[in-house]
């Protein structure tokens, strides 16, 4: 499996890209008893403080995508909402455990549906992977979630890269979390509420 580079961490960055993860971490000693040696590396490499707790500040530090670019906090603060689940606004060792196997799931997911291998997810790629996952959105619909979740144009021009890794990552559970929302609502499961899936959808993708 393929990690992340961090010039945190020092050494240098290997060619080409990668799905994007957790940035390798210096070597420690003393991991607790009955834990994974490997995982409590990460984590001590990502508790900078030492405090046994993990911040989003400390997380984001530690995450990077295929290119190298840092993972938005937006992203990093709803996995920090997903698997903080004593609410306590850090992640323990074990809520870390959690979150860095999801982390790892979703990097087999990118690469699954990163057919062209560039790193970043089109629309083409983006539909598809949508659709896999039971979401039938309108090809309106899914230029909205393109150009939210999509990476802003280098410099300013030209048409957005795609989108990578971590945006990747929080547009689909962010569009999980919204067919949850309008099936709750949809109590008939007639597909409408006052507003039918699709319009809901796009209610909700255009706003900022």
């Amino acid at each position: 499996m393929s990690y992340g580079y961090n010039p945190q961490y020092g050494g240098q960055a290997p060619p080409g890209h990668h799905a994007g993860g957790f940035a390798p971490p210096p070597q420690q000693q003393g991991p607790p008893p009955g834990s994974d040696p490997q995982l409590w590396q990460w984590f001590q490499a990502v508790d900078t403080d030492r405090s046994n707790h993990i911040s989003a500040n400390e997380l984001q530090q530690a995450l990077v995508n295929g290119d190298w670019s840092p993972f938005d906090l937006d992203t990093v603060k709803l996995l920090m909402t997903i698997f903080d689940t004593d609410r306590s606004g850090t992640v323990t060792f074990n809520e870390f455990s959690g979150l860095w196997r999801y982390i790892k799931d979703w990097q087999n997911v990118f690469r699954h549906f990163d057919k062209d291998k560039s790193g970043s997810i089109d629309g083409h790629e983006l539909a598809n992977a949508l659709g896999q996952f039971g979401f039938n959105l309108s090809p309106q619909a899914l230029q909205l979630v393109e150009r939210k979740y999509a990476t802003a144009p280098t410099g300013g021009y030209g048409p957005p890269p795609g989108i990578t890794f971590d945006r990747f990552v929080r547009c689909c559970v962010v569009i999980k979390q919204l067919t949850e929302s309008f099936q709750r609502l949809d109590t008939q499961h007639s597909g409408w509420i006052q507003l039918n899936y699709d319009q809901f959808m796009q209610t909700v993708l255009a706003a900022p």
